[in-house]
């Protein structure tokens, strides 16, 4: 039996009226979502997969099956001229089919450039399982008001313990065995490097790339350096800057920028980055952190993709070099902050030092220790199996 995905409504919903495309990581369930939760929705569905032969000659030759009802074109971002091709099929068989389309890349990027698709698409990026999903407890939290935290029982610690060691990528989740685990990031570092951006990067050192990528688990949840890197690979500041954003293209990592606004000065430092696969992270503390940070990630970019919502996610650090981990914006206000602790219930004073400078209306401290939930000088310090349960 199929697991339920969070996106499935609202993607049949815009299906109704435009293309929907779905970004997400390699094997974060972007086929099983299409093929098999979306297509059951429909009467017949014509799936089109780009690495496969016979299916790009269907795709140029535009041939499509006169029965079907939905067009699911999966890895169409490997082909150069993609953008005007589903611009033209769409803008010519709109009326008779739906389109879905896939992609292991950000398909978002063509705002940046080439044939414009506004207005024909509503755009969604797939996470991987989080605690809420996992429970069935997820609910779009409602933006500028508190988190409704639910009270959590065995289940949740259960599923929280199974996502900190296997993470939420659907494989090594439900298979919960190490060997499986270890051997699905083999396989997933070499189809990324050796398929995914060598199909559409011209890469001229890959090996260096690479070991850019084998370097980063153990830089999450810390400032990123690029000069530190670039020291490292002994390679140029702009190969590593472009590798990077490639990396973050591919949604294998991403990073968190210090927010700062005209009635607030950060003091101007690197971005943070964490990775889509926290398992990946070794150190506990900075693993549990980038859970964190993926889980506020996924709900982010829902209020964005979904509810319309300019919706951020930043850290916090002044030029005191005060700091909190997370800061929730909606249209550039403050709505919660998250401090990440591992056991330590005491009460943050950097959390109080932000809220009395920017007016944060939620302060939350996150703690992977089970059994708490204490309000205490207007912040909540709670468990994460309670406070990930609130989330999306």
């Amino acid at each position: 039996m199929l697991q339920a995905r969070y996106l499935v409504p609202y993607i049949l919903e815009d299906l109704e009226k435009k293309m929907v495309f779905v970004g997400g990581p390699r094997q974060v369930g972007k086929t099983t979502l299409a093929t098999g939760l979306l297509a059951q929705h429909f009467k017949k569905v014509c799936y089109r997969l780009w690495d496969k032969r016979e299916d790009r000659r269907k795709l140029i030759q535009s041939e499509w099956p006169g029965d079907a009802d939905l067009l699911i074109i999966d890895e169409l971002h490997k082909y150069r001229q993609w953008k005007s091709y589903i611009k033209g099929e769409y803008d010519t068989l709109h009326a008779r089919y739906r389109f879905l389309v896939t992609g292991s890349t950000r398909l978002d990027v063509f705002r940046k450039g080439g044939d414009s698709l506004q207005g024909r698409y509503h755009y969604y990026r797939l996470h991987q399982f989080s605690l809420a999903e996992l429970i069935g407890t997820g609910s779009i939290p409602l933006v500028m008001k508190e988190i409704e935290i639910p009270s959590s029982g065995a289940e949740e610690k259960e599923k929280l313990s199974a996502l900190d060691q296997f993470g939420g990528f659907p494989e090594p989740l439900l298979a919960q065995d190490m060997r499986t685990k270890r051997r699905w990031h083999n396989e997933k570092h070499n189809r990324l490097f050796r398929e995914d951006i060598r199909e559409v990067n011209n890469i001229r050192d890959m090996s260096s790339m690479q070991l850019l990528g084998d370097m980063l688990p153990e830089r999450a949840g810390s400032l990123l350096s690029v000069n530190s890197l670039r020291e490292d690979l002994e390679v140029s500041h702009r190969a590593v800057t472009n590798w990077l954003n490639i990396l973050e293209t591919f949604y294998y990592c991403f990073r968190v920028y210090p927010y700062h606004s005209k009635e607030y000065r950060s003091l101007k430092k690197e971005a943070k980055l964490y990775l889509w696969d926290w398992s990946e992270v070794e150190e506990e503390g900075a693993r549990f952190e980038n859970l964190l940070a993926s889980h506020l990630l996924k709900l982010v970019h829902f209020l964005v993709d979904y509810e319309g919502y300019k919706c951020r996610l930043y850290y916090l650090r002044s030029i005191e070099k005060k700091e909190v981990d997370f800061l929730v914006t909606v249209d550039g206000k403050p709505w919660f902050a998250v401090e990440v602790k591992l056991n330590n219930i005491k009460v943050s004073p950097q959390l109080k030092y932000f809220q009395t400078r920017l007016e944060i209306p939620f302060l939350y401290q996150v703690v992977k220790k089970s059994g708490v939930d204490i309000f205490r000088d207007g912040v909540r310090v709670v468990s994460a199996d309670r406070f990930l349960a609130g989330l999306l």
